[in-house]
């Protein structure tokens, strides 16, 4: 096989992660001499970015995705309030890879592995080497599991990036799900088609096809991971079939601004993905440095409201630490008053709103 040209990167080294903090200060993306605290955070949280994430941190080393996966020694604070499994994952979790905690879906995670890892990831105690993996056994076990409760409608394949696995497994296990008639949608939440485009390719998409109804969540926090690349992997996506939509986690100092934000909602929509969720952060532990108040991020919503399309507004949702669910959270128009309601409009205005007779 030829070489690939000096200067560029071969298609089977642009999907192999650049790992560790050795990785990236050979690369030049962390400086050559790291203080003692860094390494430590690099021991015990993993650390990887691909090709393309690379070559955005190196034409901007402070920009929004560098600080989006360049450890830092913020991550060394812990504070008394974050939590190990901020989501409650572990009590919801009937065998291994499987995670019910919603009556009609559930949460299959095949991996523990992701081609990059995020600094806030709410999951970082259990992704990167050493995380929990399935075993084919432990396949079989959580599909026998899927198989014996009728109500489950959607299966949720997380992780880790399941889009990171081979597609042949992942198109196996999906021949298995689609063989459930009860299970009607399967989503896939992933940061691959932004941080790994190369890999949504043609037997990844076959990969994908199949009876229930497929949906791609993909995991973006900005504007500047929208790369040409990225794009068309989107549109590949959407040409075969996949319905879109978008995950953002609201962020100190990347996207806690409702100018950034509406244009990376914008930029989505207007490559046939639906902002789905804006979330405000979970508690994991080393990631205060990226928290945002309810109250910024509630006022960010507002301004949003009504200076943007309905289409570009995704719902701002806290997951109650201790794994009692998802909630809404605002901001609020309404408010109860004597006699009805006082509404208020994208303006800050308030209205009343009388009660029904």
């Amino acid at each position: 096989m030829a070489s690939a040209p000096m200067g560029t990167v071969s298609p089977i080294s642009s999907r192999r992660s650049i790992r560790g903090l050795r990785g990236l200060q050979q690369r030049g993306l962390a400086g050559a001499d790291a203080d003692p605290e860094l390494e430590r955070v690099t021991e015990r949280y993993a650390v990887a970015v691909t090709e393309p994430v690379a070559a955005l941190i190196a034409a901007d080393p402070d920009g929004p995705v560098a600080r989006q996966y360049l450890p830092t020694i913020a991550e060394a604070v812990s504070l008394p309030d974050e939590i190990v499994d901020p989501i409650g994952d572990a009590a919801h979790s009937p065998v291994r890879g499987i995670v019910h905690r919603y009556p009609d879906r559930v949460l299959l995670k095949l991996t523990h592995a992701c081609p990059v890892y995020c600094r806030f990831c709410f999951r970082r105690e259990q992704v990167g080497p050493g995380g929990e993996a399935l075993g084919k056994d432990d396949v079989e076990t959580a599909l026998d599991y899927i198989r014996s409760h009728p109500e489950i409608w959607e299966v949720v394949f997380s992780g880790g990036d399941p889009l990171h696995l081979p597609p042949k497994k992942l198109k196996a296990v999906l021949a298995e799900i689609d063989a459930m008639p009860h299970v009607e949608v399967v989503r896939f939440h992933s940061r691959v088609p932004v941080v790994l485009p190369a890999a949504i390719d043609g037997a990844m998409l076959e990969a994908l096809a199949g009876r229930a109804a497929r949906y791609v969540a993909v995991h973006v926090n900005h504007r500047d991971e929208l790369t040409p690349e990225a794009i068309a992997a989107l549109h590949a996506m959407t040409r075969s079939g996949i319905t879109l939509l978008s995950q953002t986690v609201l962020l100190r100092g990347i996207n806690d601004d409702a100018a950034v934000l509406a244009g990376l909602f914008r930029a989505l929509v207007a490559h046939n993905v639906k902002p789905y969720y804006l979330h405000h952060l979970d508690r994991a532990p080393g990631t205060s440095h990226f928290r945002v108040s309810m109250a910024r991020g509630q006022e960010i919503m507002r301004q949003l409201r009504g200076r943007v399309s309905g289409l570009c507004q995704p719902t701002y949702m806290l997951d109650i630490p201790g794994g009692h669910g998802k909630v809404p959270i605002g901001p609020n128009h309404v408010e109860a008053v004597p006699g009805g309601y006082r509404v208020t409009d994208p303006n800050g205005v308030a209205h009343a709103f009388p009660e029904a007779p």
